[in-house]
């Protein structure tokens, strides 16, 4: 995890390719699966998000901490383990990636599931709400056990941050469009103008993100059981 120093631009651009990169190969595999009657199949969707985040955090994670997620770079905000400084450049890298990478897909695909958007189901925006809330907190609290624990086994973080995306959008997906991640929503919302209930997908992963925050607090001993 990157310590508290200011930002940089090399940060900022491995936040952008970050992003780009997992709403391109995530929400493309989407899109694909509608234009292939079903081919990738929403395992394969699932599996799709959970393999691109495990490689870019192996590929990335040494340059920019690869949050890829504004929910997560507030969350290590609030923790004390990221500097003010990088938190609006980080985020504004990882919408501005997000957006690109959704136009790409327009451009290459064509306007095809909804651009992979997260949706809630039946219009249900209370139940997504809640349950993004409920996910983005695992996914965080996986993030700081396999991540930034020092306790935790050495060089596993990538697949178990990686595991815990794909198991969460395989038994999630089909009722939140399993986010936990707001740049993730808006790339598809902002091309597509697809806007319907998309201010959950930013206020329930904050929240959720901060929750785990103040969970692993009190499980860290005062996060001093984590790297600085």
């Amino acid at each position: 995890m990157k310590g508290l120093k200011r930002f940089t631009s090399s940060e900022a651009i491995a936040e952008f390719i970050g992003t780009f990169i997992l709403v391109f190969a995530g929400t493309g595999a989407v899109m694909v699966n509608q234009i292939s009657n079903g081919a990738v199949t929403h395992l394969g969707i699932s599996f799709v998000f959970g393999a691109v985040v495990a490689a870019l955090i192996y590929s990335l994670g040494h340059i920019s901490g690869a949050h890829f997620n504004p929910a997560v770079t507030l969350a290590f905000f609030t923790s004390g383990f990221f500097s003010r400084y990088n938190v609006f450049p980080y985020i504004v890298a990882q919408c501005v990636g997000a957006i690109s990478a959704s136009a790409m897909l327009l451009l290459s695909l064509g306007r095809i599931g909804n651009l992979g958007a997260t949706l809630p189901l039946n219009d249900n925006w209370l139940q997504s709400f809640v349950l993004e809330i409920i996910l983005t907190f695992i996914l965080m609290f996986a993030i700081f056990g396999s991540g930034l624990d020092r306790r935790a086994p050495i060089g596993f973080a990538g697949m178990a941050i990686g595991l815990t995306v794909g198991l969460e959008a395989a038994f999630m997906g089909p009722i939140t469009g399993a986010s936990m991640n707001p740049a993730r929503s808006l790339g598809p919302a902002f091309v597509g103008a697809i806007w319907q209930h998309h201010w959950l997908y930013w206020i329930a992963p904050i929240l959720g993100a901060q929750l785990a925050v103040l969970v692993y607090r009190y499980l860290s001993n005062g996060f001093r059981d984590l790297k600085s």
